[in-house]
Order: structure tokens, then sequence, then C-alpha cells
């Protein structure tokens, strides 16, 4: 490609005063226009947009792909990053996006993604989580299941060097506290998608098995007192998740 591709960075917010600052910054250096949509925060995160001057847009929350999905079309340019409020450019990512300006060569780019875990980096467990985060927009949305969205591309994918870098959880209460929440949702829309669970496999032997694949066979242990916890609270949203779904499962077909 002849002349540099000009992107837009997105991010939707919702109460992200703790993290928007970085994540904004950390895109800067890449980005030609930064996007806000936010779900009406009652905390300082618009005047740290207005502060940093991005493009700050409200918009009620309908779903985590729904919002993404609009977010991306107030996006001025074809070629978008899209980031959570949690996450950051590294000096890695950003020199290779930087080279993909230059030369774009795929419909989309992913990225390994390196977990910030209460204070501790999880190098095994919960790694590399590869994200697409970098794409054409007419070639690809925002997809998957509430609250897990994903980009789903028509074309090719391309995974460049650079860890993504992610702060998802300061403490173990806060990743309890949003398993919770994310195991409700997820059933949800699992049941309005017609999913039926088995309760043996699901509910019984499901959050084992998804407890041996990050601890044991991703090496999970390698991660110490952190990589076992880690593994352990997903192994519980798991099985909350298909409790959930189980139960409003048996109450449909009373």
């Amino acid at each position: 490609m002849s002349n540099p591709v000009r992107i837009s960075g997105v991010i939707i917010t919702l109460n992200e005063a703790r993290h928007i600052r970085a994540c904004i910054e950390s895109m800067l250096p890449v980005v030609d226009e930064v996007v806000v949509i936010d779900s009406f925060s009652t905390d300082e995160t618009p005047a740290i947009c207005q502060e940093l001057g991005v493009r700050f847009l409200q918009h009620p929350f309908e779903g985590h792909i729904e919002q993404k999905n609009y977010a991306m079309q107030q996006a001025k340019y074809d070629y978008v990053l899209s980031l959570d409020a949690d996450e950051r450019v590294s000096d890695a990512m950003a020199k290779a996006i930087l080279n993909v300006k230059q030369n774009w060569a795929a419909d989309g780019y992913a990225f390994n993604r390196l977990n910030n875990y209460c204070g501790h980096w999880l190098r095994y467990a919960w790694y590399p989580d590869r994200k697409t985060r970098l794409w054409d927009r007419r070639q690809g949305q925002w997809g998957g299941t509430n609250p897990h969205d994903r980009v789903e591309i028509e074309g090719s994918v391309i995974t460049l060097k650079g860890d993504l870098l992610h702060y998802p959880y300061a403490t173990v209460d806060e990743h309890f506290e949003q398993n919770r929440k994310f195991a409700v949702i997820a059933a949800q829309s699992k049941f309005a998608k017609g999913r039926r669970v088995n309760f043996l496999i699901d509910v019984v032997l499901g959050p084992w098995f998804k407890f041996i694949k990050l601890f044991v066979l991703k090496r999970g242990f390698l991660d110490g007192y952190y990589g076992f916890i880690f593994s352990a609270l997903a192994s519980y949203v798991n099985f909350m998740k298909y409790l959930k779904l189980w139960e409003l499962n048996r109450h449909e077909e009373r």
C-alpha cells in the first residue's frame, strides 16, 4: 500500500476512571483519532476524556457486542483499533501497528494479550489469550455471545508481535464479583440462542476440565499462587454459568 492507512482508536466505557487515561495515552502514538462511547458514567471518566481531547459520545448500553459495534460505526476511518478501557498498547505492539500502517496486508490483525492479575502477570494460565483488535470494519464486526465478544472477520487475520496489556482485576474480590455477573449474562445469552445443558457434562465435569486445562495443561502452576486462584475462579464461573442455564432450561420446561 503506497499511502499509510489512517486508524481510528475506539473504546467503550462505563465508570472507567481508573483505567481510561492510560488506555487512551497508549493509543495516541498509533491512531489518528480516538472515539470513546460512554454508557453514562457517573465517575471522572467523561472529564478525563474531555481533558485528553478525544471524541466523546454517550449511548445507552444494550450489551457488549451491540455497544462495540455501535462504537465501531462512529469511527471516522474504516481501519479501527478497538480496545477495552482496561487494555493498553505496549511499546512492541505500537511498533508493530506503525509498521502495518505503512503496509496494510490483511483484513485484520490479532495480538497476544498479557493479563495482569492482582498485580501479577499471568504468563501461562491466561496466555496467549489471542485477540483481534485491529481490522478493516468493512470486513468484520463484533460477534460471539455476551459478555464474551469477539471480532469476526470474513478474510485473513495475521497475528503481530507485541503483547496487548490487560489490567482486568486489581483484587480477587473484583474477579469474584465480575464472575458472578458474567455468569448470569452468559447463561441468559446462551438460553436466548436455545442452548441446552447436559447436567453431568456441563455442570459437574465441565468445571473440573476447565481447571485441569488452565492449571495443568497450560502450566498455570508456573504462575504460582495467582495461577491457582485464577484457574479456580475461572472454573467456578464455568460452573455458575451452566448451573444458571440449567435452571433456565428447567423453568422453560415447566
